[in-house]
């Protein structure tokens, strides 16, 4: 799961025919975010079947996507996921499940995310054990799409969620914290918000107060966020938190999350 040391083209018509083919293949990673919106995620998916000798299970996901309203890279990620952990349920097909899994491709692991998240047979702690690694995965795409495979279950179980993610703050994998952290914003980004939070995101402190002096600018930017999603809807907290951490934590990395957390209520 190395990152890719190419840097990528900057538009998709510049694409090298080569590597587009590769990236369909599932050969190797993306290399940025114009390269992981070119990739056809369709033909990717016969490709891993074909590879896998599974192609009786591309049909039915297929249907699934041209049923979608709206076909984006985010919804056919989602519905790839979703078909592929169904399929292996009702084959009872745990084999493609673990391949995809450690696979060289960054959508496909993306699509793994899904089967895990949205495996209802597991609960709330074996999902987050089992999505850690994705969280702490070196391909930027995998790190974003696997806390919005997990968001529905997270909401279901948010006092179970924050206990256990607030144990991750201290992980010594950036990646990690910054998980906990983002997985948890009261609205999130493309991600159905979490109502409770937005009403008491007092809740959240146990995951926010160990990272409001992060060495890593990845996670500060998670956690400033995240009090500015708060900010929306309860200004005061966000303005006593940010007064207090003031207070308390006179660094120039708490001083960097404060500007960015107060960006909505200072416009």
């Amino acid at each position: 799961m190395s990152e890719t040391k190419r840097k990528g083209s900057r538009s998709a018509k510049d694409i090298p025919a080569v590597i587009l083919n590769q990236l369909n293949k599932g050969e190797i990673e993306t290399a940025n975010l114009t390269e992981w919106l070119s990739v056809d995620q369709k033909l990717l998916l016969e490709n891993l079947l074909r590879q896998c000798k599974r192609t009786v299970y591309l049909k039915p996901i297929l249907e699934s996507i041209d049923s979608l309203k709206k076909q984006t890279v985010n919804t056919i990620n989602e519905t790839i996921g979703n078909g592929l952990l169904e399929l292996a349920i009702q084959e009872n097909d745990a084999e493609i499940l673990i391949l995809i899994q450690s696979h060289p491709s960054d959508l496909v692991r993306c699509w793994a995310t899904y089967t895990i998240g949205r495996n209802t047979k597991l609960s709330i702690e074996e999902i987050l054990i089992q999505i850690q690694p994705f969280a702490a995965d070196k391909h930027f795409g995998v790190r974003e799409i696997c806390w919005l495979a997990i968001r529905p279950a997270l909401i279901k179980n948010l006092d179970e969620s924050l206990a256990i993610l607030a144990e991750w703050t201290s992980h010594s994998d950036e990646n990690i914290r910054r998980f906990a952290s983002e997985a948890t914003r009261p609205r999130g980004v493309w991600s159905e918000h979490i109502e409770k939070l937005k009403q008491y995101p007092e809740l959240g402190l146990p995951i926010l107060e160990p990272l409001k002096s992060d060495s890593s600018k990845y996670v500060q930017n998670s956690v400033a966020n995240w009090l500015n999603d708060a900010s929306k809807t309860k200004p005061q907290f966000v303005l006593d938190i940010c007064a207090e951490w003031q207070g308390k934590s006179p660094t120039k990395e708490t001083a960097y999350i404060l500007k960015k957390a107060l960006r909505t209520i200072q416009k």
